[in-house]
């Protein structure tokens, strides 16, 4: 019988290389793949704003970016891989030409986007949960949902 092979450990993995999308050689992508833990969404961003820490980004978007990739990954973990310890959120992110873009992704079977109730009309309102697309939406400058629902790419300029 062949062996078989280890469980990976449910650590912060990190690899860059170069982007793809991007015209330039020098923009490097960064790939994280963590956990479904909540504790995964702080180590996330921690390690995204360690990389922005040299492109001279002012307060307001560093925090914007923050909030954005914090709610983000708590959505992965939470709606899409259901908490499930077991899956994991991919992400990646880039800076090119002063913008910023990550993709984060869960294992789940996804969402759709458009069909997310609008968190100001009246059924909503008095929810406590329910605004975190809306907020991305208003805080980064182009966001975008793959056809399955399990992939955010969010943008933002740093200049």
């Amino acid at each position: 019988m062949g062996k078989v092979p280890p469980k990976p450990q449910k650590s912060l993995d990190i690899t860059a290389y170069p982007a793809y999308n991007t015209p330039t050689v020098e923009a490097k992508k960064i790939s994280l793949k963590v956990p479904s833990e909540i504790k995964s969404i702080g180590k996330v961003s921690s390690e995204v704003l360690k990389s922005l820490s040299s492109c001279g980004i002012d307060e307001d978007k560093s925090l914007d970016i923050r909030l954005c990739t914090e709610e983000a990954v708590r959505n992965a973990i939470v709606h899409g891989n259901r908490s499930n310890k077991d899956l994991y959120v991919k992400v990646d992110y880039w800076v090119d030409k002063s913008r910023f873009y990550i993709e984060i992704e869960d294992e789940g079977a996804g969402f759709a986007p458009d069909r997310v109730p609008d968190p100001t009309g009246n059924s909503s309102i008095l929810k406590e949960s329910g605004r975190g697309v809306l907020l991305i939406k208003k805080l980064m400058d182009r966001v975008d949902f793959n056809e399955k629902g399990n992939r955010i790419r969010m943008e933002k300029a740093l200049g």
